[in-house]
Parts: C-alpha cells; structure tokens; sequence
C-alpha cells in the first residue's frame, strides 16, 4: 500500500527473555482503583463503576530489563507526578464479555508508570474538563517488559511499589484493587471491542508524588517484574 506520507514506526514493547516484541496498539488506564490512592486524591472509595482514559501508543517509553530509560520532563508542568501500575497486555479480541471469560484475552503483563501533570490535571478537573494533556503527553507511560500469562499466570496479589532515588514511595499490593483486571476487561471490553496489542494501565496505590528532574525512578511487581528510568 502507498501512503501519502511517511508511516509511523510502529511502537513495541520487550519480551522478557525473548527476542520477539509485543506491538502496541491503544493504551487505556483506570482512574482510582486503588481505595487508599482515591481518598488522597479526595474522592469517595466505594466501588462506583470504573472510569477509563487514554494515552496514545508514542506515550509508551520501553524499559528493558537490567537498564535505566530516559525520559523527558515534560512541557507545561511543575508538578510531574508518578503512579505505578500493573499493565495488562491484551493478545485476543474482547468484545462484551463476561469477567468469567475476561481473561482469555490477556497475553502478559508488565510494570508501568503513569505519569501524570498534575498541576495541569487539578485545573482541568476544577475547570470540568478533559484530562488528556495531562496524562497523554510525550513518554508519559514507561512500560517494563512483558512477561506472558503462560509464564506467570494472572496475579490476583502481590506486592507493588516505586521509589524515587531509592526511597520508596508507593507500597502496595494487587489485592487492593477496588475493580479486578477480569472486571475491569470485562467493564472496558462493553464500552470498546479490546484488539490484539491493546495495553490497560490498571490504576495505582497510594503515595503518588512529585519527580524532579535528575530522580530516577524505580519500580516492582512481584512476580511480574521491575522498571527504571532516569528524568531529564
């Protein structure tokens, strides 16, 4: 097929232990579905419906296993915040299925970072609008490899953190969550027909702060895997 212009490179994610990489298609993240994350940002944690967001594929920054990534502060903020993540890396097509069923379509998992400008998203949401400028800018997601599901099975719990500098910051566990990875697949997958090479961010612990450029960020899933990158 001829394009009129260039074609975009497509974006991947490592494999552990792999040559082969995961090819990323739409990446969409949960908002509060950790209860205690939900009460320091000010909201009410009972189990309301989720609510979803994105962040285009060219936000996903690799970070291979045994490296430090780099990534840019960005633009337009004073107040860049980190949240760690499990990530759920989507392999078959969900359309409306049941949480019973959700996971069928998971291929792996991975550590994420959701970074987030926070100062921009505060007056976004006083304002009452949309967040996207806030948390889909440039390499606002680095992603670890992925690890398949037949290696590692889907963590129910485990525990989940981050530091900054060596100090930790987020320390939590995956039993927390307020929504399961089936329920939240199964609660996106009645909105959106999830494809192949889809990635959902699946909501953070408490403890989320600020980064300052020269920090390096480091973070772990048991049994899932580590992430570290370096701002600048």
């Amino acid at each position: 097929m001829a394009f009129v212009i260039e074609a975009p490179e497509p974006h991947s994610l490592p494999v552990l232990g792999s040559d082969e990489s995961f090819p990323v298609r739409r990446v969409y993240c949960v908002g509060r579905n950790y209860a205690d994350h939900a009460r320091e940002m000010g909201h009410d944690p009972d189990r309301e419906p989720p609510f979803f967001f994105m962040k285009p594929a060219e936000a996903v920054v690799a970070c291979p296993p045994g490296s430090v990534a780099v990534v840019a502060y960005p633009t337009q903020t004073a107040n860049l915040h980190h949240e760690v993540e499990l990530a759920v890396a989507i392999g078959a097509r969900a359309a409306a299925v049941s949480p019973a069923e959700a996971l069928d379509a998971v291929w792996g998992y991975g550590v994420a970072v959701d970074l987030t400008r926070r100062d921009m998203q505060d007056e976004a949401k006083a304002l009452r609008r949309p967040w996207d400028l806030s948390k889909g800018f440039d390499e606002s997601a680095p992603i670890s490899a992925l690890v398949p599901a037949s290696a590692v099975g889907h963590p129910a719990a485990g525990r989940i953190t981050v530091a900054v500098d060596g100090t930790t910051r987020q320390d939590g566990d995956l039993n927390q969550q307020i929504w399961t990875v089936p329920e939240v697949i199964a609660a996106l997958s009645q909105a959106i027909t999830l494809l192949p090479g889809d990635i959902i961010l699946t909501g953070t612990p408490s403890g989320v702060g600020p980064i300052e450029c020269g920090q390096t960020v480091t973070g772990s899933i048991d049994g899932i895997g580590t992430i570290a990158f370096g701002v600048e």
